[in-house]
């Protein structure tokens, strides 16, 4: 059985497996289309753990951009245009820098303006870390919460069930009905929602290594410096934490990132499953014999 990753976009949903990714999205006329990509086989120095995290961050990063802008043109029936790797770099590099102004910036100025005040703060780095991540976290909550008020960004969290139950099923060896998959609860040890509470868990824990002395723009830049290593290690953790998920300790552990998923994941109806059923089938079929050619194939409504 491949491991299988997705994500939902407009109107739709992306697998992925270790071979390529496919997007299913449903069109405004009831049909649903089609992309399918084949992907390189890593060099085996990608495939190490640790680094493998990293690659896979950014990996999902130009997957994600590609399939929503693929999912967006459908959905909004815009021409398909060939994809733009200029295009792809400045959506990646805008959502890098929100990021870091977000969950970096943000956090590191109001804790430094909390030591300002309360000097006990700035001279332990236990406390200045903890209140750094806790002002993450809270940032973060607020961000999805707000996110999750916009019409379209529900329909995408109902994706995101669809999504979930779908691999749920597909992991269980259960055949990719709407009944087999409906059993099955939107929430998954291995979501994205989960790996980024996970990140901002170790975050703390590594910032620990950055001496209190230094400034505020030594202490940003270093945080920055060290999101590769935090990603890689996150992304350990949660693949640890999903083999070992029926483990009493490993659910209680794992247990906030589900009840955090219940702010990003809604209760897809039938017509999101079957689309999220069509991209898993659609990228299974990379695993076929005969398929060896493929690179990209597009089929739009």
């Amino acid at each position: 059985m491949k491991n299988i990753g997705g994500q939902a976009v407009i109107e739709g949903v992306m697998m992925k497996s270790p071979k390529g990714w496919s997007v299913a999205v449903r069109c405004p006329d009831g049909d649903i289309s089609l992309k399918t990509v084949e992907l390189k086989k890593p060099h085996p120095f990608f495939k190490l753990p640790v680094i493998r995290g990293v690659v896979g961050l950014f990996q999902a990063l130009t997957i994600g951009v590609k399939a929503i802008e693929f999912s967006g043109s459908v959905a909004y029936k815009e021409e398909v245009k060939s994809d733009s790797k200029f295009g792809i770099i400045i959506s990646i590099v805008i959502a890098f820098f929100l990021a870091i102004g977000l969950f970096k910036f943000l956090p590191l100025f109001f804790t430094t303006v909390i030591g300002e005040a309360v000097p006990e703060v700035l001279s332990n780095s236990l406390l200045f870390n903890f209140i750094d991540g806790m002002l993450r976290v809270g940032i973060f909550l607020l961000y999805v919460f707000s996110i999750g008020l916009w019409k379209e960004m529900r329909r995408i969290y109902e994706y995101h069930g669809a999504e979930h139950k779908v691999i749920y099923a597909y992991e269980a060896g259960e055949e990719l009905t709407l009944e087999n998959v409906n059993k099955y609860k939107p929430y998954h040890p291995r979501c994205g929602t989960s790996f980024l509470l996970i990140v901002m868990v170790i975050s703390i824990l590594v910032f620990l290594s950055i001496p209190k002395e230094w400034s505020f723009a030594e202490k940003l830049l270093s945080r920055i410096i060290l999101i590769p290593v935090i990603a890689g290690v996150s992304y350990e953790a949660l693949r640890f934490s999903a083999k070992v998920k029926n483990n009493a300790l490993m659910r209680a552990l794992i247990s906030p990132g589900l009840l955090l998923q219940r702010l990003t994941v809604r209760e897809p109806d039938n017509s999101q499953i079957e689309v999220a059923v069509a991209a898993l089938k659609e990228v299974l079929k990379l695993d076929m014999p005969g398929d060896d050619g493929l690179k990209e194939v597009c089929r739009q409504c």
